[in-house]
């Protein structure tokens, strides 16, 4: 497909020739978490290897270093050996430490299943300790909408709830400003913010969006980019109207104007002014 989706914030990532919301790597990461893994002291450590031993990489009896890489669109898993871990440790007080990846093997993305889910703990892409307002609350990354120009689809990590009333959870989503859908209205939209992976998903889906609008145009009803032209809020205002005897609306009348206040678009306007925005829900 002839399209080009391009950053309006983040790294830009490598993606599939084939499928441009296929991402396959990027030149960037961060380095989030570092650690060893040993035979008789690690819980799960015979289930956490298992996956190297499939592919004949099994070859520390001793046990592995790892480190974990992280870019707002993939992740991924280096086992080397415990002394080269133990000296990126040593060497990157700092922060600007460097390791060699031939000495290794890497793996796309970070490990999940036995041991591993009690191995790693939650790593939100925004964290306090790195200037964000809170861990798992900002954004992550945005790219610019081909048909609407200035227009956006933007990946963030927020508080919210399922359901009115419910407990507060770390989440992940992404929102058009160009149709301005609540991604918390469209089911499988909207994904617990448990790792890279769930980003990662959260982002694979913006670039779905964009590429539907590019393919079908905006509004077209085979388009995932439909804009709803405030049809729903004119209906809520009539019926109030009735209802209450007034003359005014009780709602804003356009869907832009109703975002910017009550919807995704008014948690992203405080996330870029880095306050922290109320929980939100369905």
């Amino acid at each position: 497909m002839n399209i080009t989706i391009t950053n309006t914030y983040g790294t830009a990532h490598n993606i599939s020739d084939t499928n441009p919301a296929h991402v396959t790597s990027c030149d960037y990461y961060r380095l989030p978490l570092v650690g060893t893994i040993t035979p008789g002291h690690t819980p799960g450590y015979e289930d956490m290897v298992e996956m190297l031993r499939d592919n004949g990489h099994d070859t520390r009896p001793e046990g592995y270093g790892l480190i974990f890489l992280e870019s707002e669109e993939f992740s991924a898993t280096y086992f080397g050996s415990i002394e080269q871990i133990e000296q990126y440790k040593r060497e990157n007080a700092d922060g600007k430490a460097t390791f060699d990846a031939s000495q290794g093997v890497m793996y796309a993305k970070w490990p999940h299943g036995k041991g591993w889910d009690n191995f790693l703990p939650r790593v939100f892409w925004n964290q306090a300790q790195r200037g964000a307002i809170a861990d798992g609350i900002g954004l992550v990354t945005a790219f610019a909408h081909t048909e609407i120009p200035g227009a956006e689809v933007i990946v963030y990590e927020l508080e919210g709830t399922w359901r009115p009333g419910g407990e507060p959870a770390q989440l992940v989503t992404y929102h058009c400003t160009a149709c301005h859908m609540d991604t918390f209205h469209d089911c499988g939209h909207v994904h617990e913010n448990t790792g890279p992976d769930s980003r990662r998903w959260a982002a694979r889906q913006a670039r779905q969006h964009i590429i539907s609008a590019h393919r079908h145009g905006v509004g077209d009803t085979n388009s995932a980019c439909r804009p709803n032209n405030g049809e729903m809020l004119r209906v809520v205002n009539a019926v109030a109207r009735d209802m209450w005897g007034t003359t005014s609306n009780a709602l804003p009348d356009t869907d832009d104007a109703y975002c910017a206040t009550k919807g995704p678009c008014s948690i992203i306007r405080e996330l870029r002014a880095g306050v922290r925005p109320p929980v939100y829900g369905a």
